[in-house]
Formats: structure tokens, sequence, C-alpha cells
């Protein structure tokens, strides 16, 4: 079969291997849709510790083709949507229930292979069943979803809240989505691209805001600003420096703050510790996807939360090398790679 292999930091090619067998607590899955994310970019730089020779891939979904012994729950023909990551169960942040920070971490396209390939060997504990009538490219978004989720959970987010929302990616058109089904009347999404500021806008966002025109704290948090004072919840979702120092400071007086974005390892920012002191701001990381990827899939096969709009391009297997190692296209949100279509 084919697979997308990371090789070393800066080698990412096609080849031709072999087709894996699903042993015991195992779903050889052959993949419809893999989308092309922000972390697999770091990855291919070497920005983001990963176990190379490895096939990428981490939000994924497709078929069931076979499965391991004694499988139960799950058959062949069944469409299913993977977790990535794997906890071990063992150390004492998944005995506290913290399966996310887990200590053996091992995840699904960055320590063992995964889903831009043919096939996937996915356990049965990381598989969740999406409906058979579900687009195929859909159920790619779960991973994602299941991220944003964890967020919004330690959010906090009640009725009425104001939220803004830093990036109009994949990860700021979603967190927009949900946070307006938590409850949040207002919510404004922050980015420079015209055609995101317009989507958000169809998507549930109360307005939008241009930051290449006027500076986002002052033309937001000043009187006659869109949110005078601030928001009650800011995420940040673009994973840059600027957008990282700015969260904080659009956080109202006593409001949180929310790392959803990635910035490259070892990258630094700064900030400024009075002021989250004087004006008590919670500064909150949110990391992966503990415990909400089965609540991703409801989501996404119930419709609640809109995926097609999201999707920019989809791309065959031969081009993901070159997708992954180039920047995202101008105005690109999600690109899909499709392997068996």
């Amino acid at each position: 079969m084919r697979a997308v292999r990371l090789e070393a930091t800066g080698k990412l090619v096609m080849r031709e291997v072999d087709k894996p067998a699903p042993g015991p607590g195992e779903l050889l899955v052959r993949i419809e849709a893999c989308g092309i994310c922000g972390t697999d970019r770091h990855l291919f730089l070497g920005e983001f510790p990963s176990h190379p020779p490895v096939t990428l891939g981490h939000e994924f979904a497709g078929i069931i083709e076979a499965v391991g012994p004694d499988i139960t729950g799950f058959e062949p023909g069944m469409r299913v949507t993977g977790d990535p990551n794997i906890a071990c169960g063992c150390c004492a942040e998944c005995h506290n229930g913290r399966v996310n920070l887990c200590r053996n971490l091992q995840a699904i396209g960055i320590h063992r292979d995964g889903g831009f390939a043919d096939y996937v060997i996915l356990p049965l504990k990381q598989a969740f069943a999406l409906p058979s009538g579900l687009d195929p490219l859909h159920g790619a978004f779960c991973e994602p979803l299941a991220c944003c989720l964890h967020g919004v959970d330690l959010a906090n987010i009640r009725n009425g809240a104001s939220v803004i929302v830093l990036g109009g990616g994949v990860t700021g058109l979603l967190t927009v989505q949900l946070a307006r089904l938590a409850g949040a009347t207002r919510v404004l999404l922050v980015t420079r691209n015209a055609d995101k500021r317009a989507l958000a806008e169809t998507l549930g966002a109360t307005a939008s805001f241009d930051p290449s025109r006027t500076d986002a704290v002052t033309g937001i948090t000043d009187d006659g600003g869109l949110l005078p004072g601030g928001a009650d919840i800011v995420f940040e979702c673009a994973g840059v420096a600027e957008t990282m120092r700015q969260a904080p400071k659009l956080a109202r007086r006593g409001g949180t703050a929310i790392i959803l974005g990635v910035m490259p390892q070892g990258a630094k920012v700064e900030i400024e510790p009075f002021d989250l002191l004087f004006r008590e701001v919670n500064l909150v990381n949110s990391f992966l996807n503990p415990f909400t990827h089965q609540r991703a899939a409801d989501l996404i096969a119930s419709g609640a939360i809109k995926v097609e709009p999201l999707i920019s391009r989809r791309i065959p297997l031969e081009q993901a090398p070159e997708a992954i190692a180039n920047p995202a296209l101008g105005g690109e949100i999600r690109t899909l790679v499709t392997p068996n279509t």
C-alpha cells in the first residue's frame, strides 16, 4: 500500500509499504479522508516531537476492512473515526483521569503510523462509529473538534457570555460554533482574512474584526470598541506569537484566556505577569481531547456543527507530501487527503 512517510526532519516522501494486518484488539481501516493539520507542518519542520520514520496523519476517518481476533461491536463495512491519542492507562496522570497528560502518550500519525496512507491500524479503544450515510469527508473533522471541545469545557462558558476567538482556521471556526452552542450570545472572530470573517458570521459569530486595519486590543476593548473592557472568554486558536500576546489583554477583568493554538516547540512569547495579576485574568492551556472524541463524533453526525464550509480542497495521496511541506495556501481552512478516491 501507499503511505506518506516522515523519514527525518524536512524529508517527507510517499512510499510503498506492506499493508498491515490487524492483531488482537485492532481494526484495519481503509482511509476515506485525512486532514492536513498545522501540527503536520510542525512535524515536517522538526518543531514538534515525533518518532520518524513514521506515517503522518492524525485527523482521519474511514471504513473498517478487517478486524482482529475477538472483536465485538465493530465489523467490516462500518465507518469509523479514530482518536489518535493513546494513553497508557498506568501512569499517575492516567490514574487521575488526565489521560491527555499521559507520560507515555502515543499518538497515531506522530509516534505510530497514521492516516496519510491507504490503510491504518486503529486500536479498538480508539475507534468511534459514524453513521453509514455521513459524508465520508466530514468524519475527518472529529479529531480537531474533539480538541476544541476540551478548550470549551475548560472555559466554562455561561449563557449570555461574550467570547473572542483569535484565528480563522479550523480551530477558530469550530470554536465559534461551539461557543454559540454553549450559550455565548456575543462571539467575535478576529482574523485578517476577509473570506474567513464572512464565513465565521454565517457559522454563528455575531461580529468579526480585521486586525490589519487597527490594533485588535484597542479596537476591541477601548471605549467605543466592539467589546469595551474585553470578553469573558478569549480563545487563542492561531498559534502565533501576536495572538498569544493579545489573548490575555483581550480578556476582561476576571476573564479567561484559553490557549488552543500550537506554537513551535521552543518558541517564547512575552507576557506581563503584573497585568494578569492586577486584572485577575486566568490563563489556561488546553491540550488534546480527553474523553471528548465521542461527543465530537455525535456533533458531526447530527449536523449541529457545520464542517462542509471548512473544506478548502481535497487532494490525492500523491500530492500530500508537497502540501504538508509548504505553508497553507492563502485563505485555506482545511485540505483533506483522500487516498482511495
